[in-house]
C-alpha cells in the first residue's frame, strides 16, 4: 500500500511543479509540461511493478500514436479563449480531441496501426 501511495505522490508532485512553474514563466511551463514526464513515470512504475518488456514497449508505442491527434487542442486552444471563455474553450478542446483521434485512429487504421 504505501507504494501506491508513493506513486501518487510523486505522480502528483510532477503535476503541481508543472503548474506553479507555469505561474512564473510561460514559457518554462510549457517546456516543462511538453516534456513526457507522466509517460516517463509511466514507463518506471511498470518497470519496477515487473511488467514485462513487451508491455512497456507497447505502452510507449501506443503514446506516440496518441500524442498526435492531441496537438490541434494546444493550436485551438488559444484561438478560442478570448472568443469563448475558459470552460467552453476546454469543453471545445476536448471535443476536437475526440474527433481528430477519431479521424486519426480511423487513417492509422489503413496502415495497420489498430488504435481503438
Amino acid at each position: 500500500m504505501s507504494w501506491i501511495i508513493t506513486k501518487y505522490f510523486i505522480t502528483a508532485a510532477v503535476v503541481i511543479l508543472v503548474s506553479e512553474l507555469a505561474k512564473r514563466s510561460d514559457r518554462l511551463g510549457g517546456l516543462v509540461a511538453a516534456l513526457p514526464l507522466v509517460t516517463v513515470l509511466t514507463l518506471v512504475w511498470l518497470y519496477l511493478d515487473n511488467q514485462s518488456p513487451e508491455k512497456i514497449a507497447n505502452h510507449a508505442w501506443y503514446t506516440f500514436w496518441y500524442v498526435v491527434p492531441t496537438l490541434p487542442m494546444f493550436l485551438a486552444f488559444p484561438l478560442l479563449l478570448p472568443r469563448l471563455g475558459f470552460w467552453l474553450t476546454l469543453v471545445s478542446c476536448v471535443v476536437i480531441t475526440m474527433a481528430c483521434f477519431g479521424v486519426f485512429a480511423l487513417v492509422m487504421r489503413r496502415f495497420g496501426i489498430n488504435l481503438l
